[in-house]
């Protein structure tokens, strides 16, 4: 089972449902922190790296002495990495998604590739919760490359839970690739409605399963609830705006473990989930 959860905003509670729901599962779970910029799952776990892992990123070198400057290369990058004006290309390594198009198409093989590190992956256990932390490098424009590499790191003989980046760019499609269902948390407010009709149009683009996660219920007005009613949209979680869960926060503490009341609703959660999931193998098993 892997769940990505997602919002089409930063700060309405993604990487505390996240946390908190990794910390309800009985057995042991993987908690990928996906948001590469600024990754902070970490700060709930207090568990120091257990290993740190360089990523690389390969992008092309020309080799002057084999080059004609036909200008394949650059005719082939849609990213425009590499650029031609019949003579030697030009690359820009901070454009290049490392695909290596460029050195398949040149025809007289005068692109080799070199790697351009982009961040590491750090390792931690904290008690069963397994964390991957992908942390990119300062001065790295492009995150789906570390994105892709933290998910290259997930055993699949265990439940993962991803916590993915904020919005609805290139870096969250990257993360929710492959995942058997996406929970999308938002905020009862004008913002958060705005924000997670765009995050509801990026998984119905992807086809994949999702639900709703209010979170701070309370602050702001029925509209997040009256459109998930309209769209059909299940509501799997309702956190209230209460001040206890702010303070356990403020002390990086996780909220069923501050709060024991709340772990009832974290397992809900997670029995939803793995219910959903269950369901969509079998559907496919049919099929």
């Amino acid at each position: 089972m892997i769940i990505a959860v997602a919002s089409g905003k930063g700060g309405t509670g993604k990487t505390t449902v996240s946390v908190n729901l990794a910390r309800v599962f009985p057995t042991p779970v993987q908690l990928l922190d996906c948001d590469v910029e600024e990754p902070n799952a970490h700060l709930f776990l207090n568990a120091p790296p257990a290993d740190e892992e360089i990523v690389h990123l390969p992008v092309p070198d020309v080799l002057a002495n084999r080059c004609d400057g036909c200008g394949a290369c650059g005719r082939f990058c849609q990213y425009r990495a590499i650029v031609s004006f019949g003579t030697q290309p030009l690359v820009f390594p901070e454009l290049c998604h490392g695909c290596g198009g460029c050195a398949l198409v040149c025809p007289r093989q005068a692109i080799v590739e070199t790697p351009r590190r982009v961040g590491v992956v750090e390792r931690r256990q904290a008690g069963h919760i397994r964390l991957l932390t992908g942390r990119m490098d300062v001065g790295v424009a492009m995150a789906p490359p570390l994105v892709r590499a933290v998910k290259a790191r997930l055993d699949p003989a265990l439940p993962a839970i991803l916590d993915a980046p904020p919005g609805t760019s290139c870096p969250v499609i990257a993360t929710l690739r492959d995942v058997d269902a996406v929970l999308l948390v938002t905020e009862p407010t004008p913002f958060g409605l705005h924000d997670l009709t765009l995050a509801v149009d990026m998984v119905r683009e992807l086809g994949l399963p999702f639900g709703v996660a209010v979170n701070r219920m309370g602050v702001g007005d029925d509209r997040v609830h009256d459109y998930c009613r309209r769209e059909g949209i299940p509501v799997w979680l309702e956190i209230p705006d209460d001040r206890r869960i702010a303070e356990a926060y403020s002390r990086g503490e996780l909220i069923v473990d501050a709060l024991p009341e709340y772990q009832s609703l974290y397992r809900q959660l997670r029995d939803r989930l793995e219910h959903l999931v269950q369901q969509g193998a079998r559907t496919h098993a049919d099929l």
